[in-house]
């Protein structure tokens, strides 16, 4: 598979990165290898706390075929009490800007989009980009403050959770699957 990053955003330059869907070490740039995609997840404030039934990841349960977090209602219980603002909650208009939030930034980068879907307490987005899904993860959720902020939509104290959920996809297979999730969600 060829993969093609415009990057636009601090010179014109194309880079073409090669990847290898059958390698453990796909190309490298800054000292890190290049995976296919990620699968990036990110939550509202107070919506899917730890414990939840749902299941959720920190930094040891953050592993591809690792299982989640367990259910834990005290461990619930507790975050709840600890939260300093009311959970966020999306509505329609705000997944609509943040969509598009998402969209502008992908184009802006050079990243490419495969898929995107805001839901009302969270957001999945499947995207190449030769940076690091925490840099990827940031932009996405700074972009999207900032136009809901420049539209009039946004109104709660906080909107996302600290950090988020940054899956490598080394396989095309891994791609697809994926994008169908994030599709059926």
């Amino acid at each position: 598979m060829r993969l093609r990053v415009n990057n636009n955003n601090t010179r014109n330059l194309t880079i073409v990165a090669l990847f290898y869907c059958n390698s453990e070490a796909n190309t490298t740039t800054m000292g890190h290898s290049i995976p296919l995609a990620y699968l990036i997840t990110f939550t509202c404030y107070g919506t899917w706390l730890h414990g939840d039934t749902r299941g959720s990841v920190n930094l040891k349960h953050n592993q591809f075929g690792k299982p989640f977090l367990e259910e834990d209602t005290q461990r619930e219980q507790d975050e709840f009490k600890r939260m300093k603002h009311e959970p966020a909650w999306l509505s329609q208009e705000q997944r609509d800007n943040i969509t598009r939030s998402i969209r502008e930034v992908c184009e802006f980068r050079g990243w490419k989009l495969w898929e995107v879907n805001v839901r009302t307490n969270h957001v999945h987005v499947v995207v190449s980009s030769l940076e690091l899904p925490k840099k990827v993860l940031r932009d996405l959720k700074s972009r999207s403050i900032m136009n809901l902020k420049s539209s009039g939509l946004f109104v709660q104290e906080q909107l996302w959770t600290r950090g988020g959920s940054g899956r490598y996809l080394w396989k095309e297979d891994s791609v697809e699957a994926a994008c169908r999730y994030v599709r059926e969600q």
